[in-house]
């Protein structure tokens, strides 16, 4: 947008200035013939200058125009998909339930309507209702958080291989996580909260990082992503000797740091959405800022933008984002490393598109996960287990992809 503006200053400028050069011109051809030609050679200068501002501008709006449209197009298709897979996945389940008594009973529900589905089993309601929706809506909430911080925290790093991970603050909630279990298994007449404690070490590992990072009172990229992986270390030691500890009992903290969304109640819902959805609605507002600070942070200031305020913003959001995501569902991974990649061939790099766009495929993608995870066998695969074992390939093919491009 700069440069459109810096060719559009150009050209309004000459346009107020031809004029002048014309009647000078003129001038010079009257009462100075010797003149004249320099002048007419300074006309023609001024003139294509204004012409290559002109056609720079046009290709630039036209190009913009096109990738907010392709943006807009993509957005519309994702969502449409988004809510027939919803619908989708609620039926689909070991109980015999069709498409429509599953309509009947979300409909009934949200309109606190008991007729509309008052001949159906009140098993089959519990089941819609109390058991597949909750679970399928954390699918999205959790999916579409994950997606968001990986595309933030790419751009903020700077980094294509940056995710919600590379901050070390998903080891913090994990290691938050581990040690209320490990509580909960040995000690007695006490009960650790497990999503509390997983919020608990992830904004203090935050916290952390960021005051190791930190150099002179001034954040930087690099030091955020060294800091992040040299914590992350320390956590993940940490939660290795409480697995040991917990001797025949480590089968209960394995299984939550596979990342499942099985028993996903309304409870975690009402707790996951009011702080993903806020996060993600600051990190839209802000992605303007987001573009300006890709160029660097030289570049950033120059135009005007506080990259200390807008980093902080971006670390606070992405990490509590992460935070929330990992302390309901475990350790989910790939969704945030590979969603921001497939959006970037389609439509670009302007996180104006690109952050939205990335919760809404982000959740159509975790969706189908664990949707396959739970109904294609007769044992359930832990859907973090099943995202890393599809998106490590598929991360793969798209690397050597790009670089066969270059």
């Amino acid at each position: 947008m700069s440069i459109i503006h810096s060719f559009g200053g150009k050209a309004r400028n000459i346009l107020h200035r031809k004029d002048n050069i014309i009647d000078h011109c003129l001038g010079n051809c009257v009462y100075n013939p010797r003149a004249f030609k320099g002048s007419f050679f300074h006309l023609l200068e001024e003139l294509l200058i204004y012409l290559n501002g002109e056609i720079m501008r046009e290709h630039f709006t036209k190009e913009l125009n096109k990738k907010y449209n392709m943006a807009k197009m993509v957005g519309i298709m994702l969502g449409v998909i988004l809510i027939i897979l919803l619908f989708v996945s609620t039926n689909l389940g070991r109980a015999d339930i069709s498409i429509m008594d599953t309509i009947r009973v979300i409909f009934g529900k949200i309109i606190h309507n008991p007729d509309y589905y008052m001949g159906m089993k009140k098993a089959y309601v519990n089941i819609i209702w109390e058991i597949r929706l909750p679970r399928i809506l954390i699918a999205i909430i959790v999916g579409s958080g994950l997606a968001v911080s990986g595309a933030v925290f790419q751009s903020l790093l700077m980094n294509p291989l940056a995710d919600s991970y590379t901050m070390g603050v998903s080891s913090g909630a994990a290691f938050g996580a581990t040690l209320a279990i490990y509580i909960n298994l040995f000690a007695e007449n006490f009960y650790a909260p497990i999503t509390l404690f997983a919020f608990i070490g992830a904004f203090v590992t935050l916290l952390l990082v960021i005051y190791i990072a930190k150099v002179n009172g001034y954040l930087s990229s690099s030091n955020l992503i060294i800091a992040g992986i040299i914590v992350s270390s320390i956590l993940s030691a940490a939660i290795k000797l409480l697995k040991n500890f917990a001797g025949e009992n480590v089968s209960a903290i394995v299984n939550w740091l596979m990342g499942s969304l099985a028993s996903r109640s309304w409870s975690h819902v009402y707790v996951s959405f009011p702080i993903i959805i806020v996060c993600v609605l600051v990190c839209w507002y802000y992605s303007q800022d987001l573009n300006l600070l890709c160029l660097g942070e030289n570049e950033a200031r120059a135009l005007g933008v506080d990259t200390q305020k807008i980093r902080r913003i971006f670390l606070i959001c992405g990490s509590l984002i992460t935070a929330v995501c990992v302390a309901v569902s475990g350790v989910i991974g790939f969704i945030g490393l590979i969603v921001p990649h497939i959006l970037r061939f389609s439509i670009g790099s302007d996180n104006r598109s690109l952050v939205p766009l990335s919760g809404i495929l982000g959740a159509l993608l975790l969706l189908l996960a664990d949707t396959g995870a739970r109904s294609l066998m007769n044992v359930e695969i832990p859907v973090g287990v099943l995202t890393t074992l599809l998106g490590g390939p598929f991360f793969i093919y798209i690397f050597v992809k790009k670089n066969k491009t270059l």
